[in-house]
C-alpha cells in the first residue's frame, strides 16, 4: 500500500473524527479566509498539484450551507410571482469559495481546490493558489503554464475542476 494510501486510511479513524471535531469548533470562531501553512489533507493536496515549495499558498475557505433567499420587493406583487425562497445558485459552493479567495488575494491564481469538512452551517475547502511571477513557479515546468497571459483569472470563467463539473463538462 502506497504512503499516500495510508495516510487517507488515517482520516477515517474515530481518534481523527474526534480531532476534526475539535478543529471544527475552532474554525467555526476564526475568519472565513484562513491563510494555513500545511494541507489538512496531504494526499488530496498533492493530487491536485500542490508541491512543498515557494509560490504556493494554501487557504481555508469557509462557505455557508442552505439555500439563499433573494432581496425582499418593496413593490406590490401577488404572492405566487414573488420568488424569494428556493433561489439555488448555479454554481457548487466549492466554485463560490475559489472564487471569493481569488477575490481575496488578487495576485495569486487557483491552481485547485479540495473538500475539508463541514457541519449544520458551514463547509470548509482548502484552495492551492499559485503565485505565476514567482520565479520558482516559472522555472518548473509542470506548472510554469499558469504563468502564460490566456490563464488569467481562470477560476471566473470556470475553468478550474469545480467549475467545469458546476458547468457539465465533466461526467
Amino acid at each position: 500500500m502506497s504512503m499516500y494510501k495510508e495516510v487517507r486510511k488515517t482520516f477515517q479513524n474515530k481518534e481523527n473524527k474526534e480531532l476534526m471535531r475539535e478543529r471544527k469548533i475552532e474554525w467555526r470562531k476564526s475568519r472565513s479566509f484562513v491563510r494555513i501553512d500545511r494541507p489538512t489533507k496531504i494526499d488530496r493536496a498533492r493530487q491536485l498539484g500542490y508541491k512543498a515549495k515557494e509560490g504556493f499558498v494554501l487557504v481555508r475557505a469557509r462557505v455557508g450551507k442552505g439555500g439563499r433567499k433573494r432581496p425582499k420587493f418593496h413593490a406590490g406583487r401577488r404572492p405566487k410571482r414573488y420568488g424569494r425562497v428556493k433561489y439555488v445558485p448555479h454554481k457548487s459552493a466549492r466554485w463560490i469559495a475559489e472564487e471569493r479567495t481569488a477575490r481575496k488575494y488578487p495576485n495569486l491564481e487557483v491552481l485547485n481546490s479540495y473538500w475539508v469538512a463541514e457541519d449544520g452551517q458551514h463547509k470548509w475547502y482548502e484552495i492551492i493558489l499559485v503565485d505565476p511571477f514567482n520565479p520558482n513557479i516559472m522555472k518548473d515546468k509542470d506548472l510554469n503554464w499558469i504563468c502564460e497571459k490566456q490563464h488569467k483569472r481562470r477560476v471566473n470563467r470556470g475553468l478550474t475542476s469545480a467549475g467545469k463539473k458546476s458547468r457539465g463538462l465533466r461526467k
